[in-house]
């Protein structure tokens, strides 16, 4: 089946979903020896500020970690964070827990107190999400979590693991239901547990709670789902695929998103190169491109469409927002109003080809 993609109505027309920018990419890979961290209320100004054909981004979504967020706000300070993003006429979406042993979490398949710090995480999180969904900045969107473990560890044992990391979201699922948030896992290949397709279906299905428990599909990440670089048995394509055969790789996409799509409740917009970087034979991860460099193997609003339409080609409207994703940028280029107004323009593509209306 083949993703229509004829546009039946103008963007004006195009209520949702609505389009979000996200504020990690200024936190993430930053810091240390490395470049600065860009300050969220400077990325607060450059999502508020691009604007395409007269229209702007409508939200951003949020990493609840210092310098940006503090995980032990007060209520002064979400209060002050919610002002901050209503005055630039932006609301909140979706929040990233920081899970990771290094930002104070642990390891879902780890020792009961690591799995104690994980779960402590996500309450935090889901506590400052509910508090700004009740001061009206926050009209959707969800928790977005992984198993903060690698998938080098996890093949030690790959079955208790497995149940393991079950087991710690179940428990993450009961925290979220108290604050009535929802959990996205995102699929990565670099994540334990999750770092193959098939893995990730098997993960969602033993949890087997998708009223709370959902799948965040990011477009640069589910690509190396197809080339099995942690999971060689897994794989849809070869590592060496010919990119030139677009028939063969957008089959192979429809058996990937079919099986993802059903549980898929937040989605990243975003551009890959299907290169991998990282240490190790299994701890591979990809590389975000910016949407209009040539390396790029997606045409984003056609590979968009096999998430966000199902097979007879109708919108699944699971989304009301999505985002961009795209992170270890160099500062120069993240500060640059240009790359934000090409980010909002790629955006604009995917709901032109697969938005709706209010009514809709």
């Amino acid at each position: 089946m083949t993703i229509p993609l004829v546009v039946t109505m103008t963007s004006s027309s195009h209520i949702y979903p609505k389009l979000h920018n996200a504020a990690w990419p200024g936190l993430v890979g930053k810091g240390g020896d490395g470049e600065p961290p860009i300050e969220l209320e400077t990325l607060l100004d450059l999502t508020a500020s691009a604007k395409v054909d007269g229209i702007r981004f409508d939200g951003i979504d949020l990493f609840v970690f210092d310098p940006h967020v503090d995980i032990d706000s007060s209520e002064e300070q979400i209060q002050a964070l919610a002002e901050k993003v209503a005055a630039r006429g932006l609301v909140v979406g979706t929040l990233v827990a920081p899970v990771w042993p290094p930002t104070g979490g642990g390891s879902a398949m780890g020792e009961q107190a690591e799995r104690d710090q994980f779960l402590q995480q996500v309450e935090k999180t889901c506590r400052i999400a509910a508090d700004l969904r009740s001061l009206g900045v926050r009209p959707y969107g969800c928790i977005r979590i992984d198993s903060a473990s690698s998938p080098s560890l996890w093949t030690e044992d790959p079955d208790n693991n497995q149940r393991q990391i079950a087991d710690t979201f179940r428990r993450a699922c009961d925290i979220a239901e108290k604050h009535g948030e929802r959990l996205a896992a995102e699929g990565e290949i670099c994540w334990g547990g999750m770092h193959s397709w098939r893995r990730m279906v098997e993960l969602l299905e033993m949890v087997d709670r998708p009223q709370t428990l959902g799948f965040q599909a990011d477009m640069a990440h589910t690509l190396l789902y197809l080339l099995g670089h942690n999971a060689p048995e897994d794989a849809l394509l070869e590592t060496d695929h010919d990119w030139q055969n677009i028939e063969l790789f957008y089959a192979k996409y429809q058996e990937l998103t079919d099986a993802l799509r059903p549980w898929t409740i937040d989605f990243h917009v975003a551009q890959n190169d299907a290169t991998v970087f990282g240490s190790g034979s299994h701890d591979k991860t990809g590389r975000h491109c910016l949407p209009d460099d040539p390396s790029g193997k997606l045409d984003i609003p056609k590979a968009a469409g096999y998430w966000l339409r199902d097979r007879t080609g109708k919108l699944t409207k699971a989304c009301q927002h999505i985002c961009w994703d795209g992170c270890m940028f160099p500062n120069e280029i993240m500060l640059n109003p240009a790359t934000w107004n090409n980010v909002l323009a790629s955006m604009i593509s995917v709901r032109d080809a697969h938005g709706w209306s209010v009514d809709g």
